[in-house]
């Protein structure tokens, strides 16, 4: 399994971005696609997930309203759109899948088994 995380950048605040998560080795129709992001000094946090083909979606708080996840299952990639984009956003942002979980365990970075490599993300004020 192979995620690639891209779509990256500098931004200044209030400013959105969309950030790509391209998989391969595998069929993910049964997979939950997730994002996590880690700050400088911080831990690894949630952000955002869904199930490959779609259905219930999770956020963390400060990103609900402003980011949406989705997929295109055609192209193997789930997106990361991101808007109205704060200072505090600033961090690299990681995709990762896991072949299940549930509730809280979406939620977590233990419950997910493939990483990609991550993107850098950074707010201006």
């Amino acid at each position: 399994v192979q995620l690639q995380a891209s779509g990256g950048g500098l931004v200044q605040a209030g400013g959105s971005l969309r950030l790509t998560c391209a998989a391969s080795g595998r069929t993910f129709s049964t997979y939950v696609m997730g994002w996590f992001r880690q700050a400088p000094g911080k831990e690894r946090e949630f952000v955002a997930s869904m199930p490959w083909r779609g259905g219930a979606t999770y956020y963390t708080d400060s990103a609900k309203g402003r980011f949406t996840v989705s997929s295109v299952n055609a192209k193997n990639t789930v997106y990361l759109q991101m808007n109205s984009l704060k200072p505090e956003d600033t961090a690299v942002y990681y995709c990762a899948a896991t072949p299940g979980c549930s509730g809280y365990g979406c939620r977590t970075a233990r419950g997910y088994d493939y990483w990609g490599q991550g993107t850098q993300v950074t707010v201006s004020s």
